[in-house]
């Protein structure tokens, strides 16, 4: 069966913008049904959903085309993208030649499908791409997310989501003046021991989060990475791989910090990291006084996620990879599967446009996220605690 016919006689670009305006959407895919309750029965983890759902056929998936094609696009975004039932790789962005012939021939991207930054905006004539996953550099985002926008395309943004609230929310303003979807690559939100830490500080199975501590640092060598560029990475790790554990403590809590106080220790590196901070720690308060303490460094190396409550806790380390968590509570091993983050992580927003629902991590979101990053280095910088006026 083709698309047209599941459509009720629109071509497949006119099915999708009706979708975009909230037009019938669950009747034209009754098979993607809503996943229903994100925290609630703590059971039914998204992988279980995703698994009992049957793949659409190839001419019907929805088509993503990758605008970078760094490490993590083609060493997880496009592997998992062989794997989902709901979207398909079919376009690429690249300003190098070499990778355009590379990864076209491996993933068999026909050159009509494969852009530059200076044809990008051409994507909007292109009916096989539906959404646009954006993986450059940080600062990057915001530029391309909202060309996205106005090419008609539905957008997933790497996090984190921009270098500057201002930024933020030209990207969410943009997106909702197309009338197009944007998500953010928060891929743990889908990561079943994720999924649990969820439940345990929202549901209180344990009795409520008394406070929390976590982290995610390694060692950054290499001068020539853009990570310690501010221009592009907008900081350092806090802006790399400290989102993880802000977000964690957040989505822990189930709520918004009152305020945080931070600090930058001194750098024993000060000449490599010129530009960026080397480490970064920071307190958040949460209603009920709980307390939130991360950390965050190019220096050290730790992954971690602890949250104690009145009636126990919740440990996950390895905590923020692709593969290879694992987590436990006082009564032992959480005892969940580990999982492709990625392919559920796509597979759901492709079913948030068929569906014509909200993303559980949508612009705004992120757009909160990084009004609280911006924050964090506002009282790194003065040494004062800053209260969040939400």
């Amino acid at each position: 069966m083709s698309f047209d016919d599941k459509s009720n006689g629109y071509s497949r670009k006119e099915f999708l913008k009706r979708v975009s305006l909230g037009m019938g959407a669950t009747l034209a895919f009754p098979g993607l049904s809503a996943a229903g309750n994100f925290f609630g029965d703590h059971h039914q983890y998204y992988y279980q959903q995703w698994e009992k759902r049957d793949p659409l056929p190839a001419d019907e998936k929805l088509g993503i085309a990758l605008v970078g094609l760094g490490s993590y696009a083609m060493g997880q975004l496009a592997p998992a993208l062989q794997e989902t039932k709901f979207c398909k790789l079919t376009g690429l962005v690249t300003g190098t030649p070499s990778k355009e012939k590379k990864y076209g021939e491996k993933y068999n991207i026909p050159d009509s499908n494969i852009y530059n930054y200076e044809t990008y905006d051409q994507i909007a004539d292109n009916d096989d791409i539906d959404i646009i996953y954006v993986v450059l550099p940080n600062s990057m985002h915001a530029e391309y997310t909202i060309r996205a926008a106005e090419a008609g395309k539905h957008v997933i943004s790497e996090k984190p989501m921009a270098t500057s609230v201002a930024d933020a929310q030209a990207m969410v303003d943009a997106c909702n003046k197309a009338g197009v979807k944007l998500s953010i690559g928060y891929r743990l939100h889908f990561e079943p021991h994720h999924e649990e830490v969820m439940h345990i500080g929202q549901n209180e199975p344990y009795g409520p989060v008394t406070d929390i501590n976590n982290g995610f640092a390694f060692p950054l060598t290499d001068p020539n990475r853009w990570r310690i560029d501010k221009e592009l990475a907008g900081g350092g790790p806090l802006m790399d791989v400290g989102i993880y554990a802000v977000q964690a403590a957040l989505y822990t809590m189930g709520e918004r910090p009152l305020s945080v106080i931070a600090e930058t220790p001194k750098k024993t590196k000060p000449d490599f990291f010129d530009e960026v901070e080397e480490t970064i720690t920071w307190t958040f308060e949460f209603p009920g006084g709980v307390k939130a303490t991360g950390e965050s460094s190019y220096a050290q190396s730790y992954n971690y996620h602890h949250a104690n409550t009145t009636d126990g806790f919740c440990h996950v380390e390895p905590s923020y990879g692709y593969g290879g968590i694992e987590a436990k509570t006082h009564n032992g091993v959480m005892d969940v599967p580990n999982v492709g983050q990625q392919k559920l992580q796509m597979d759901a927003f492709a079913d948030c446009i068929i569906n014509d629902k909200e993303s559980r991590v949508p612009g705004e979101m992120g757009l909160r996220d990084t009004k609280i990053l911006m924050a964090i280095y506002e009282s790194a910088e003065t040494g004062k605690k800053i209260e969040f006026d939400w």
